[in-house]
């Protein structure tokens, strides 16, 4: 047996919500609609990767997407002050390009209260792009507490904690070619850690 094999043999998941072929699709689909949204734009597009968690998506969609453009790179880091939604968000590594007039897509693996990704678009904004869009893989409506509009989205999620295609589990599980949905109690055995931790 591979070592992907014994992954996918993991205790920790579960079912399989978003099958390999299905990805795929969804992912050629978004390629389309941007290619399409963008061909006749006269600025030039930058398409910001939000490492580490998009990086298997960005590889996937660029691929479909027919049209000139530039890929850059950005990491944050969220640091919790009384429950892992709230806190301070910090830019852990920027820009290199300069995307001043320019189309700014950021690629994103998933978003849910949304806190990160307004505190990143305004500081993307305050350098004064021509436009800002998102393009996120997996949405979690469901625990959003700010609201703006993610214009590309390949699937909806539910309350439910997710591995595989980029998203991980303790740094691991990235590479599993389809998202499994993680057992709700190994999550739940994580998060009373974090509020024990928390509270000391």
């Amino acid at each position: 047996m591979s070592k992907l094999e014994e992954l996918t043999k993991s205790p920790i998941l579960g079912k399989i919500l978003f099958p390999e072929t299905l990805i795929q699709e969804k992912v050629k689909e978004l390629g389309d609609r941007i290619t399409e949204d963008y061909k006749n734009k006269s600025k030039e597009l930058v398409v910001v990767c939000i490492l580490r968690g998009a990086v298997i998506f960005l590889s996937d969609l660029v691929k479909n997407i027919d049209l000139p453009f530039s890929i850059d790179f950005m990491s944050i880091s969220s640091y919790a002050i009384n429950t892992p939604d709230s806190g301070i968000v910090k830019i852990t590594k920027d820009l290199e390009e300069n995307i001043y007039g320019k189309h700014v897509l950021i690629v994103e693996d998933i978003i849910d209260t949304g806190l990160t990704i307004s505190y990143l678009i305004r500081s993307l904004r305050a350098r004064d792009p021509e436009s800002i869009e998102i393009c996120a893989l997996l949405d979690r409506e469901i625990r959003r507490i700010v609201n703006f509009k993610i214009k590309y989205c390949a699937f909806k999620l539910e309350e439910k904690y997710v591995v595989g295609y980029g998203l991980d589990y303790r740094q691991k599980y990235r590479n599993l070619s389809s998202i499994y949905e993680l057992k709700i109690d190994t999550v739940k055995r994580d998060i009373e850690e974090l509020k024990s931790l928390l509270d000391k």
